[in-house]
Order: structure tokens, then C-alpha cells, then sequence
């Protein structure tokens, strides 16, 4: 270590304590401070993860021992994943009942956690503190916290501010339980609605996908690259190439080229990692060309690391690294499989540490480098010293729960499920008014469950659509109930297998429905998909994937026997994946999708309803009408889309789509310079005018199109959104600035650059009503 380092650590500290102790020392000191000291069984240990092994360190009644992991662990524990979870994480190679969901109540986390840092400080040589991960997709992955609507739904709101917002919530529960690192948020583009983790992205976009990224990542961790109190680091999933894998199986190869990775499925990623501090990305399960991301080295260290300068920690997947052997056999071992992880540029083995347990014998065999363990723990400590665990005072519980799904929280979580809801279909039935409804028929397999989606917890009181309508209209008017039918044989979202219900019964559902119905005014049908129907599959024995995207089981007959009773039937769409639905759309008088809407999602959905809020979001992903049109998407090449014989080539819904109770007025763009060099900047105008009765939002959206380029280029690409709140009558003039990371292309020599030519600058309420001006890049 140097003099210039020493010299920001007084002598009186440097006497009293080891420099690494040291909180007024600066990170990269204490780091090389502590790693020598350090063994090479010590630094492998901080590379290794506990996951159903916390078993090793756990009594009987599945609090820590301190004893048990003495014996076990001498060398300390670099990681436990999800405190919350006595279980363990399920995995490809194991699925049984003893894993996932065994949920810890909130202060039995805490003491855990609190009981595992006295430990690992106090009776292990070095004092290391322990990391803790947890989920986090759309809320702390827990009993009791705040469970906000999906990440899909989140997206579609078009508000980053809001996006902000949701994951600051969401950081500080997590950070309250004792945990640091959060494993979200997700950022792979979604192309193939038939994956069943469609649900967890931000949708097709990628200019959408990197600004709720940047928004979810300073939500969770603030400014900078050290946690402030009550932040979480954020590590972005899964890089990449995940959400287009062949024929829609999770985890098949990306069949994609280094152009296309870097015009669509690297941008979310870059914008994250050039515009904040996060901590931690993790690759993804699925190969690339060949080469599985785990251990992709150009993919993580010359891109991640050398093109883009990320310095954080690359923590793998669940039980990737042990999968290069298994599953893509590429490695011959699990120590062969670890040296390919940690050469790629892997930091650690999430989430049980199967592979990298056989890395100080690889390093003393001479197979795995001593400098390659030693860069992986540098990074792993840098992360505990970033995050401050070196100093944290043991968690208080009952703080916690101050914190905890407390009505600031809840607040949120019903704003952000009401700006996530888009109105789709209308004749005029919406909003409804209890003046002329007095007695309204809630029925659907979704109307009395209130539905979360995935990574979800068991939060207090969740509110189902059935719970929002009878508050909103009690003393009002009269609510009526019926099942419809069954989606699926249980609600168990664990189930390894998925049973469709019982079609016979599912018809005398939708007889009795009828009955309920035929007394009602107004029939709100609450359908669409269950956590069993679309879902991350992690197994050959979980599977999640379809081949089919239009309504499962009897929904259909339930739609068409509802329509038969001649009532208005507003569709309330309540799913993980994009509606598909032909029958539905072309018969409903309404319809909303809803997504899953989080646990105050009911009163939210009941909101829109009944018009006391005006829904404003937009579709961030496009809704084809049949599974043969996958994957449609709209920023597609100009080649595309020539059409089909015997159907319609257009789809149901395009990307950006969204409908108000109120109508707008877009104006054409203005350009502040209607010509320009490569290397400047264009103002683009749009005047936004409220011309109807009511209050609401318009999202107004901002699309290039380089009419002439030497590198084929999509017929339109999203550069800019904002969603504006306007009065009736109100007028206001939105603004973008588009500079050249907005106009560059990776030319044919794989450079990155803006080309001279004529560009059509396009703005409008969706990404198919279009108005247009010429650019000119000279």
C-alpha cells in the first residue's frame, strides 16, 4: 500500500485498529487492506453463497447457530441469499417441496440476519461481515411488505418518476430487514409473448427498458456508488438476450448477432450502467452464438467492464455457473465450470456456491489463477464496504415495521397500480356512474383473488377486484358475485405441475354465471391469466412457456355467454402476458388491462372503473392477434411484415397504445434547427391540448427513422416520452432534445456513429398515430 493512501488514515487509527476497521479509510485501502490478510480458503468463502444450505448454519426451529456455523463455515460466508426464506431457492435441479416459500415472519428475519452478522464479526478471524441478497422485482419479496403492481405494469405507466418512486419504497423495506442487495431490476427487452417471464420486464422497447432501468436503479440506491441509509444496490437482469429465446422456451439460445445485441439488447443495459452507480449485474441463463453468458468473457468483462467502465459485482444467476457443466456442457466439471465463470468475469455463485466451493482446490492444482479468485473477491468486499456493512448497527424490528407496508406505502402502491391500468376498448360504457348502475355483476376466475403475479410474497389485506368494487360502491349500489369458472385445478403458485380445471364443471360455472348476471345493470369480467399459466419455467418439471397466448381453459364461453345476456360486459384484463384475445377484444364494450395490480390493486382497478381516476397508461409492449405473428414487435426492419395470407397482418393492439375518458390534440413537431451536424443537438416541440370534458394524462412519444442509412435500420425507434396531466382545455408544450446517442448506428465497420442524411422525427399518442417533420444531419 502507498504513502498518498496512508496518508488519509491518522496515525492514532492506523495504531488502534487494522486499516480494513477503518470507516474514515477510503474503500479501495481498506479493501487491500483486508485481502492481505486474507487466506485463500477466506477469499474463496466471500465468493459463496447459502441458499438451501442455510440449512448448514440453522436449529431446529431454523434460527441461526452460531455453533453449527463455526463448524461448518471457519471461513466465514460471503453471501446468504433470501433471509426472508427458510427454504432455500428452488432450481432447475431442485424443485421439491422443501424449497421456496417456508417465509420467515419479519422479526424472525431480522434475527436472523442480526444473529448471523454477530457471528460472522465476532467469532470469525477477520470480522467479515455477511451480504445478504433478496427479490425485489415489484416489492420486497416478503411476508408483510408493500407488494406493487408487476414490473410489466410499472413500465406501461410511462412515469419514471413514479418508477422512482416504487423502487425507493421497495429499497428502503428491504434495507429495514437487514439486506443490501437487491436482485432487480429486470431490463431484457421482451420479443416473444409466449415466455411466461414476460410479466417481470419492462417490455419490447429498449429506449423504454433503459429509462425505467435508470429510474429503478437510483429508486433502489440513490446517487453514487455508496448506500445511503434506508438504499439498497440494484443489480439489472438478466444480460442477455433473454427475453427472445428460440420457440419462447425460458432459457434457450438467443439467436442473435453482435449488431442486434448492441442496437436493442445492450442499450437498456449500457444506459443503466453509464448514467448510475449499480452495484451488481447478472448474466443470463441462455447462450449466445454458442457461448452461455456465464461464460461469455467478451460479454463481461471487455463490454460490461471494458466498453462501458462497470465496477461493480457480476453475481450469477441461480445455479448458472454449475449449469455450464449440466446443462450446456461446456465445462466437464463443476471445477471446470467455475474457472469458466470466474474467467468471464463471474464474481460469485449464487445461490448456493456449487461450483466456486471447488475453487481453492482448482487454485492449488494450478488449473484456476490465484489473481482470478483475488479480482472476484475484490469486488465482492468493495460491495460490503460500498453498502457499509463494516459499521451497521444491528436491525431494529419494530423500525422496521414503522417502515413496512405503512400507509405511505400503501398510498403508493394504489397510484402506481391506477397509472398502470391502460383502457384499451370503449364504446363510452366507462366510466361507469353509480346514477344509472345500481346493481353490478363482478365474475371472472380473477375477480376474487387478488392477483400478484410473480416473485410476490404474502402481503397484508390484498385487495381484490371484488374487494375494490364493494368498497367503492357500498351504500351505492348492489354487488353481485360468480365464479364463471376455474382457471386452473389449484392457486398453489409453487406447483411444479399445472392442471387446467375440470371443463364440465368450468360450464355449470358459466350457467350459473348467467343467472347472476341476467339480474345486473353492468358486467364486470375479470379474466386473463393465474401464476401458474404464466410463469418463470426453471425446470423441464416447472414450466411456465406456451404455445398458445389466447385465454386459457372455458374464458372464452365464459366472454361469449356473457355477451348472450345482452348487459354491457367490461373486460377487466388481470394477466402476466400480453392479451391476445381476438374474441374478447372484437365483443367487449370495454376493456382495461390491469396487469397484476399489486395488493391494493383492486381498489385501484375499481378507481378507473368508476371514473375517479382517469386511466392514462399506454401498452409497452405490442399485442399480436395470433401466436403465428411472434415475434411482431414494432421497431422492426423494413423488410418485415409483408403479410400473410388468410389473415390479418396488423395486430390488436400496437406498442405505446392506450385510450382516456377525455380526447387530446397533438400538434406536428417543431424542430428548434431543421438541420444540423453529427455531433449536435435538435429541440423537438409537441403542443398537447386536453379537448374533452374530464382531466387526464396523454403520454406523448417521440420515434426516428433514418430514411437512408448504409446499415439497415427499423422503420421507427422510440427517442423520448412524456406523460403530462392537463385539465380540460388545457394546453402545454412538451419538450425533447435529441442528440447524437439518439441518431447513432453501428456502421458496417462496427463503429458507433451518426451518418449524414434526411431522419423523420415522429411524434404522436402511440407508436402507430404518427406526425412527422425531416431532419437533416449535415
Amino acid at each position: 500500500m502507498g504513502a498518498s493512501l496512508l496518508a488519509f488514515v491518522p496515525a492514532a487509527a492506523r495504531a488502534a485498529q487494522p486499516v480494513y476497521k477503518d470507516a474514515r479509510a477510503p474503500v479501495d485501502l481498506r479493501v487491500r487492506d483486508l485481502m492481505a490478510r486474507m487466506t485463500l480458503d477466506e477469499k474463496v468463502a466471500q465468493l459463496i453463497t447459502l441458499s438451501t444450505s442455510k440449512r448448514d448454519v440453522m436449529d431446529d426451529a431454523r434460527a441461526f447457530d452460531a455453533g453449527k456455523a463455526s463448524t461448518a463455515y471457519p471461513n466465514g460466508i460471503g453471501q446468504i441469499a433470501r433471509p426472508s426464506d427458510r427454504g432455500g431457492a428452488a432450481t432447475a435441479n431442485n424443485t421439491g417441496a422443501d424449497v421456496t416459500g417456508r417465509w420467515r415472519k419479519p422479526a424472525d428475519t431480522i434475527a436472523f440476519v442480526n444473529a448471523s452478522q454477530a457471528w460472522s464479526r465476532d467469532r470469525t478471524r477477520l470480522g467479515i461481515p455477511v451480504l445478504f441478497h433478496e427479490e425485489s422485482l415489484h416489492g420486497y419479496m416478503a411476508p408483510e411488505a408493500t407488494s406493487f403492481p408487476q414490473a410489466i405494469a410499472l413500465a406501461g405507466s410511462f412515469d419514471a418518476d413514479l418508477m422512482q418512486r416504487v423502487q425507493s419504497v421497495i429499497g428502503r423495506e428491504v434495507r429495514a430487514h437487514g439486506t443490501v442487495l437487491a436482485l432487480s431490476p429486470v431490463v431484457d427487452i421482451a420479443r416473444d409473448p409466449r415466455w411466461g417471464r414476460i410479466e417481470e420486464t419492462f417490455g419490447e422497447d429498449p429506449y423504454l427498458c433503459g429509462e425505467m432501468g435508470v429510474a429503478a436503479v437510483r429508486g433502489l440506491q440513490g446517487e453514487g456508488r455508496e448506500l445511503a441509509p434506508g438504499k439498497v444496490f440494484a443489480t439489472l437482469k438478466h444480460m442477455t438476450g433473454h427475453g427472445q429465446p428460440q420457440a419462447g422456451n425460458n432459457v434457450a439460445p438467443a439467436q442473435l448477432g453482435e449488431r442486434e445485441l448492441r442496437e436493442n439488447y445492450f442499450p437498456p443495459f449500457r444506459a443503466v450502467v453509464e448514467r448510475t452507480g449499480v452495484g451488481a449485474v447478472m448474466p443470463s441463463y441462455n447462450e449466445i452464438d454458442g457461448i452461455p453468458s456465464h461464460a461469455n468473457r467478451w460479454l463481461l468483462t471487455e463490454v460490461l467492464r471494458g466498453e462501458w467502465g462497470f465496477d461493480g459485482a457480476v453475481v450469477s444467476d441461480y445455479a448458472a455457473i454449475p449449469e455450464l457443466e449440466y446443462f450446456h456442457h461446456v465445462a466437464s466439471s463443476k471445477g471446470d465450470a467455475a474457472r469458466l465463470a470466474l474467467e468471464a468475469g463471474v464474481d460469485c455463485d449464487l445461490p448456493d456456491g456449487i461450483a466456486y466451493r471447488t475453487l481453492a482446490d482448482e487454485v492449488r492444482a494450478g488449473r484456476v489463477p490465484l489473481e482470478a479468485v483475488d479480482a472476484a473477491c475484490r469486488r465482492m468486499l468493495t460491495l460490503k464496504f460500498r453498502a457499509g456493512l463494516f459499521e451497521e448497527k444491528p436491525i431494529d424490528p419494530r423500525a422496521a415495521a414503522r417502515l413496512t407496508a405503512n400507509d405511505e406505502a400503501l398510498a403508493l402502491a394504489r397510484e402506481a397500480a391506477a397509472k398502470s391500468i391502460a383502457l384499451l376498448v370503449n364504446d363510452g360504457t366507462l366510466p361507469l356512474s353509480t346514477d344509472k348502475v345500481r346493481r353490478v355483476a363482478v365474475i371472472g376466475p380473477n375477480a376474487a383473488v387478488a392477483r400478484l403475479g410473480g416473485y410476490s410474497s404474502i402481503p397484508t389485506n390484498p385487495m381484490s377486484l371484488l374487494d375494490g368494487v364493494r368498497a367503492r360502491l357500498r351504500g351505492k349500489a348492489e354487488v353481485l358475485h360468480a365464479q364463471g369458472v376455474f382457471i386452473t385445478q389449484t392457486e398453489d403458485r409453487s406447483a411444479n405441475e399445472v392442471l387446467l380445471a375440470d371443463p364440465t364443471r368450468n360450464r355449470q360455472l358459466i350457467a350459473e354465471a348467467v343467472e347472476v348476471a341476467k339480474g345486473a345493470d353492468v358486467i364486470l369480467l375479470a379474466i386473463g391469466d393465474t401464476e401458474q399459466t404464466s410463469r418463470e419455467g426453471y425446470a423441464k418439471t416447472h414450466l411456465g412457456d406456451r404455445t398458445s397466448l389466447d385465454l386459457l381453459g372455458e374464458q372464452n364461453d365464459l366472454f361469449l355467454a356473457m355477451k348472450e345476456t345482452g348487459k354491457p360486459v367490461v373486460v377487466v384484463a388481470i394477466n402476466g402476458r400480453p392479451p391476445s384475445w381476438p374474441t374478447v377484444v372484437g365483443g367487449a364494450n370495454a376493456m382495461i388491462e390491469c396487469w397484476y395490480a399489486g395488493q391494493q390493486g383492486g381498489h385501484a382497478i375499481a378507481d378507473v372503473l368508476f371514473g375517479d381516476v382517469n386511466p392514462g397508461a399506454k401498452l409497452p409492449v405490442t399485442v399480436v392477434r395470433d401466436v403465428g405473428q411472434v415475434p411482431f414487435y414494432y421497431n422492426h426492419q423494413p423488410s418485415a411484415r409483408r403479410g400473410y395470407l388468410f389473415d390479418d397482418d396488423k395486430p390488436l393492439f400496437p406498442f405505446g397504445f392506450g385510450l382516456s375518458y377525455t380526447s387530446f390534440r397533438l400538434s406536428p413537431p417543431r424542430l428548434s434547427a431543421a438541420k444540423t451536424g453529427p455531433g449536435g443537438s435538435t429541440s423537438v416541440e409537441v403542443d398537447v391540448t386536453n379537448t374533452g370534458s374530464r382531466a387526464g394524462d396523454e403520454v406523448v412519444q417521440l420515434y426516428i427513422r433514418d430514411q437512408v442509412s448504409s446499415i439497415a435500420q427499423p422503420v421507427k425507434e422510440m427517442r423520448g416520452f412524456e406523460r403530462v396531466t392537463l385539465k380540460p382545455g388545457e394546453t402545454r408544450t412538451v419538450r425533447f432534445t435529441l442528440g447524437p446517442d439518439a441518431l447513432r448506428l453501428w456502421n458496417t465497420d462496427m463503429r458507433e456513429v451518426v451518418e449524414p442524411g434526411l431522419f423523420d422525427i415522429m411524434t404522436g399518442p402511440n407508436s402507430r398515430d404518427l406526425q412527422t417533420v425531416v431532419l437533416e444531419i449535415a
